[in-house]
């Protein structure tokens, strides 16, 4: 099987800052990948590298063999890779269904076709009943919800979730888990970022670390999860529910 994305010695400089640092990395279709690390260890800019926000300094990037490196976002968007950010930010103004929409007029031009998909996208995240909601006055559990419909909307081939369970409660955790599992199940490739490791646990076929900005481990959950150096560098601790 080939690989859906394919890194090789990427890097990304802000200055003389060296973010991220020759990061080489496969992702398979169908996987569901976790990227962890500690606080500054690159992940959220070698997202934003992936998803075109960022510039490489040094590397490339290729989804399904097609380099999509320093190309802009909406291109590697109409690709066929979307994102979700740490800090969620619903279009204030419009309702749950318009904001499921500006995902979706990405393929669809016409407003009644673009409402139809972003209609079909709520279905499936069950939150159809909450269509005409302001965006706004959601909770945070279905602010999230809300970001991963909107960027499904855009009928991603891989979707790269940032953080998309912090400000959880632990009671609302598992509901996250079931959505990505069933996006999942419906062919969409998923890479993630997470801290909450039972669930990181709970859910990735394989665990990636990036330490300093630098690949530190990459391999099977309980095999990443006794690793010394990853220890080390962030669990601080073997995780024992491995």
């Amino acid at each position: 099987m080939s690989e859906l994305l394919r890194l090789r010695d990427v890097e990304k400089r802000f200055g003389g800052l060296h973010a991220v640092k020759g990061v080489t990395l496969d992702v398979e279709p169908g996987e569901i990948v976790a990227l962890i690390g500690p606080n500054g260890a690159g992940k959220t800019t070698l997202f934003s590298c992936i998803a075109g926000y960022h510039r490489v300094t040094a590397g490339s990037i290729l989804l399904d063999g097609q380099e999509i490196a320093n190309r802009p976002a909406y291109e590697v968007c109409r690709a066929g890779v979307a994102r979700t950010f740490q800090v969620v930010k619903p279009f204030a103004r419009m309702s749950v269904l318009q904001s499921v929409m500006v995902g979706s007029f990405l393929h669809h031009r016409d407003t009644g076709t673009a409402r139809r998909a972003a209609l079909a996208v709520l279905e499936r995240l069950h939150m159809s009943h909450l269509a005409e909601m302001e965006a706004h006055s959601l909770t945070l559990v279905l602010k999230k919800r809300l970001e991963v419909a909107r960027a499904l909307a855009t009928e991603p081939r891989l979707l790269l979730l940032d953080e998309v369970m912090a400000g959880l409660s632990p009671g609302e955790v598992p509901e996250l888990l079931d959505l990505m599992r069933r996006i999942n199940a419906d062919g969409v490739t998923i890479l993630f970022v997470e801290h909450i490791m039972a669930a990181v646990m709970n859910i990735a076929k394989r665990v990636v670390v990036l330490h300093g900005g630098e690949l530190l481990a990459d391999g099977p959950p309980a095999e990443v999860s006794r690793d010394p150096q990853v220890v080390a560098a962030y669990l601080g601790e073997e995780y024992t529910g491995a």
